[in-house]
């Protein structure tokens, strides 16, 4: 064979290399598991039951890894506040320290309170009911991370629950109205993520990008909106990421993140007006002095998220092993430390070899971020989920960040549109004027606030109201440019995985269901 040919087949393989790699080390990551549990479980009956689920929450939690801890990082990497290799060890540190320090040690059997274990009398039928629904949560993740479609990995593991759940006992096990209000959440929480993110980033531009002295207003917003991050993270940390440590309502939660929001505020105040100086006018200068917060931002969205949603790995893990150690179904299941730790190492494990995707899907490839934007997402994603916990809404994270993210892009299409209308309408009344004069007032228009624009759009307006705009000027304005800064395929792709991830993970969890109960039926 040629040098020539031999050199071709070596380029043709290298695509290939790195995913042997990454699929060589979460086998490595689940073959250690099984040996660790084999070796660390004995005396147990039936433990090769307990060993097996072992390496499906261990699969489980590398595809949490990969898939949903995107939403947390992907805006910062997006926005160029941090680095993918800096987003990926704040996020498995974070990941991890939050499922160890504040994952709880209790976990709910029935995640959401879906079905009704009253109605399954045999434990081995839940043990069975609980494997096959995170087998079939697992899978699902794996295929949405595989097709860069972020996903909510609670609705995975509820999806798998109410599959087997019906599949062991019936139509009459599922509690359908908890299913209705799960199916609203699909709704509620990209809105309310989007229509959030997309107020807040309206709220900077106005005070701060739209001000004719943009280094002033910067100087004077950009700590009070550090500080209102700084409360809402703080609220949100505590009623969310410590829930299982400490137990506060609202009103405490949000006098503790008062206070330190008001600390924040004094300490960064002289610290951002000596930055602001130092940095040239500019939105790009505007941008940076976000980049300190996101990445806090992104670390404690990370720990929250680690203490919250370490239990779609290990819950069905921990009901499993409470099931054969004790012989029976409870509503809780204490989790030990050795199932706590499969799910925390496992999420750093999965977000490390596969999380790069997908946090470039959310970050860049839906719409373009800057430290401004995702400033905006991440305040949604902790208001959101705020507001969604004291009424009662099922949110997810995931469909959160992800709308937050939808919303940003699509008001910057509308901004975008209007400001070109504007353009056009400006270069109409000017017909057949010189054009440096048209030239100096587009550029006087660029630089002025949002109320000096609309006074100058008036007085134009004002002195050529006796000159109606012709039939083809009047057209002109119609046919203005639209841009579009949100990736529609990217919206499509999305919508359709969020809406099959239930019905697909109920499916498959039923198939495996009765396939691990006619295996192991005598």
């Amino acid at each position: 064979m040629e040098l020539k040919n031999i050199s071709q087949i070596e380029k043709a393989t290298q695509f290939g290399r790195p995913e042997m790699f990454r699929f060589g080390v979460a086998l490595t990551f689940v073959i250690v598991i099984m040996l660790w549990t084999s070796i660390t479980i004995t005396g147990i009956p039936h433990n090769y039951m307990l060993i097996s689920a072992a390496m499906i929450g261990a699969y489980m939690a590398m595809n949490i890894g990969a898939n949903d801890v995107a939403n947390n990082v992907g805006p910062a990497v997006g926005s160029r506040a941090l680095t993918m290799a800096g987003a990926i060890l704040i996020a498995a540190i974070f990941e991890a320290s939050g499922a160890l320090i504040a994952g709880g040690d209790v976990v709910s059997t029935i995640k959401k309170g879906i079905i009704d274990p009253a109605l399954i009398d045999d434990t081995n039928a839940f043990i069975w009911l609980m494997m096959a629904a995170l087998l079939a949560g697992a899978i699902w993740l794996n295929i949405a991370t595989a097709l860069g479609a972020p996903v909510s990995t609670t609705h995975s593991i509820v999806g798998g629950v109410l599959g087997a759940g019906i599949a062991a006992g019936g139509m009459d096990i599922a509690n359908w109205s908890k299913m209705g209000q799960i199916a609203a959440s699909w709704v509620i929480s990209p809105v309310l993520g989007g229509v959030i993110a997309a107020g807040f980033l309206y709220l900077i531009k106005r005070t701060i990008t739209y001000q004719e002295d943009m280094k002033s207003s910067a100087q004077r917003m950009v700590p009070i909106l550090i500080a209102v991050m700084a409360w809402a993270f703080g609220t949100y940390l505590v009623l969310k990421g410590l829930k299982h440590l400490w137990k506060f309502d609202l009103g405490s939660a949000a006098l503790i993140g008062l206070v330190i929001a008001i600390l924040i505020y004094l300490v960064v105040k002289p610290r951002i007006r000596h930055t602001a100086n130092q940095l040239p006018p500019g939105k790009e200068s505007v941008n940076r002095l976000f980049t300190i917060p996101l990445i806090f931002a992104a670390g404690l969205l990370s720990f929250a998220h680690g203490a919250n949603d370490v239990a779609n790995a290990v819950g069905p893990l921990a009901a499993i092993n409470d099931a054969i150690v004790h012989g029976a179904i409870a509503s809780k299941a204490s989790i030990p430390l050795w199932v706590m730790m499969v799910g925390a190492i496992g999420i750093a494990v999965g977000l490390g070899l596969y999380g790069p995707k997908l946090i470039r899907t959310v970050g860049s490839e839906i719409t373009e971020l800057d430290q401004m934007r995702a400033y905006s997402i991440a305040m949604a994603a902790a208001i959101t989920v705020i507001i969604a916990t004291q009424l009662g809404l099922p949110v997810s994270s995931t469909h959160i960040a992800v709308g937050a993210v939808f919303g940003v892009g699509f008001l910057r299409e509308y901004l975008k549109h209007s400001y070109s209308r504007m353009i056009e309408e400006i270069k109409a009344h000017h017909h057949g004027r010189d054009e440096a004069e048209v030239e100096a007032f587009l550029i006087a228009f660029r630089k002025a606030s949002v109320r000096r624009k609309g006074q100058m759009l008036q007085e134009l307006k004002e002195h050529s109201a006796r000159a109606e705009l012709s039939k083809k000027e009047r057209k002109s304005l119609k046919r203005v440019y639209k841009t579009e800064l949100v990736k529609r395929s990217a919206l499509m792709k999305i919508v359709a995985a969020w809406l099959i991830t239930v019905p697909f993970s109920g499916v498959l969890a039923a198939v495996f269901y009765f396939t691990i109960r006619g295996m192991l039926l005598p």
